[in-house]
């Protein structure tokens, strides 16, 4: 008599990766129910409309990789791996909680040893991985955007080697024009300074903020108004010597070793403040450093301190929401939509902060954006290494913006400004890009 389907066991199959980073994270894949939710959630299967290029068609792949099925050095599969943005929307969509982000991050990194990093992947990783390489490299790319050049060469070269000069020409600062004469109905009732009236909450208040590789080098007026926002909202920003690129591009391209130094440098860094909190401007970088936990969690010298830091983490806007913000008394009369950067709002789950934040600017008209949920196709570095799919992910973004008529789209991760800055510019567009907290500094000048 056959057995019944109930007792008859069917033997797993073998994991032909034993020790690798995809065996260690390989439990997420059996939580993979394949109900499809994470489909139209994924800026690839939308654009590209190939099942292989969906997370649920990815995790097959992992799953077959694992087993042996499909080799490590397989360029279709690559191909399929290389595609994701790692934009983590599925990840909000999916009932089942699939950690989609470890596994992509897991396979790229059993990936990497047997078929290698692209070269402009190998060089950029270095330059951030080397503290004076990188400085002089910013300080480079700075001299050149203080020459015009980049923004005019965006109009005359091929799309492939304009890009990148428009996302340099994109990190100018945003003039951001303020009025007196302007104020909200409700200016009367605030005190005349807001930075001497901060709202009272909870939160310590001595906070540090993680200088961030990209903006302090292309960005350093969004690291000032971030302190501005801060010290108008009753935190004391300090200065922490030390820190280090956060890790976040390397991990996504599967260097994990490479993220797992300069997590221990910034942990040793921070480890020295006297601050509380840390306070984090680039939604990229501050998901990142939240999840030091999890990337130290087996190394038993650093597991309980990188848990430390990720505990004390923040997002300038999470942390200004918890404070109020406090209004500015200085109106700022521009139309404004937010796009919400894939790291905050899937990551780090954050939604309501950055919105807040602008809610408190008077003057301010702000605009919902549609499909802010979808990402911008920058990525970190995907936008170099896969120009095309970025590109057809950037676009329906830009008609989305250019629908709601707004004169700043604000977004609180450099690489957005970046992705979304260049298309813009390169298509002649008066839209400008800042950041959130610029426009609330903006309310708080005299």
């Amino acid at each position: 008599m056959a057995p019944s389907a109930s007792t008859t066991r069917i033997p797993a199959p073998g994991c032909a990766l034993p020790g690798s980073p995809l065996a260690q994270a390989s439990a997420g894949l059996d939580a993979c129910v394949h109900c499809g939710f994470c489909l139209q959630a994924c800026p690839t299967y939308v654009n590209l409309e190939d099942e292989n290029d969906s997370p649920r068609g990815r995790l097959v792949l992992m799953r077959r990789m694992l087993e042996g099925s499909i080799p490590l050095t397989d360029e279709g599969a690559a191909q399929h791996i290389d595609r994701c943005l790692g934009c983590r929307a599925c990840e909000t969509a999916c009932p089942s909680g699939v950690p989609y982000g470890d596994l992509l991050e897991a396979t790229r990194a059993t990936m990497a040893p047997a078929r290698g990093l692209p070269l402009i992947a190998r060089v950029i990783l270095a330059v951030f991985s080397n503290h004076l390489l990188l400085r002089t490299a910013l300080r480079g790319a700075r001299a050149f955007r203080a020459t015009g050049l980049p923004r005019v060469l965006a109009r005359l070269l091929p799309r492939r080697l304009a890009f990148p000069m428009a996302m340099l020409a994109s990190t100018s600062p945003t003039r951001i024009v303020g009025s007196r004469s302007s104020r909200s109905r409700t200016a009367s009732a605030r005190p005349s300074s807001s930075r001497s009236a901060a709202a009272p909450h909870a939160s310590p208040s001595r906070v540090s903020l993680l200088d961030g590789c990209v903006m302090s080098g292309l960005f350093a007026h969004v690291n000032d108004a971030t302190h501005t926002a801060l010290q108008a909202n009753g935190f004391t920003p300090c200065t922490t010597s030390g820190q280090r690129c956060c890790g976040a591009l390397h991990a996504h391209a599967g260097d994990l070793n490479g993220a797992r130094a300069l997590a221990r440098a910034n942990i040793a860094a921070f480890e020295q403040s006297d601050a509380a909190l840390v306070v984090v401007n680039a939604a990229g970088c501050g998901a990142m450093l939240k999840q030091y936990g999890h990337l130290l969690h087996d190394d038993p010298t650093w597991a309980a301190r990188a848990a430390a830091l990720s505990h004390k983490t923040r997002d300038v806007s999470e942390l200004l929401a918890s404070a109020g913000p406090v209004p500015g008394d200085r109106a700022v009369p521009v139309r404004v939509t937010h796009d919400a950067p894939c790291h905050q709002m899937h990551a780090q789950r954050i939604v309501q902060p950055p919105l807040a934040v602008l809610q408190a600017v008077p003057g301010l008209e702000l605009v919902p954006l549609e499909d802010t949920d979808q990402c911008c196709g920058s990525a970190g570095i995907y936008n170099l290494i896969e120009p095309g799919t970025s590109d057809a992910v950037l676009a329906p973004k830009l008609q989305r913006i250019h629908d709601t008529r707004a004169q700043i789209v604000a977004s609180g991760n450099p690489g957005c400004m970046m992705q979304i800055g260049a298309g813009l510019i390169l298509e002649r567009s008066e839209t400008a890009v800042a950041h959130p907290v610029e426009l609330l500094a903006a309310s708080y000048e005299r």
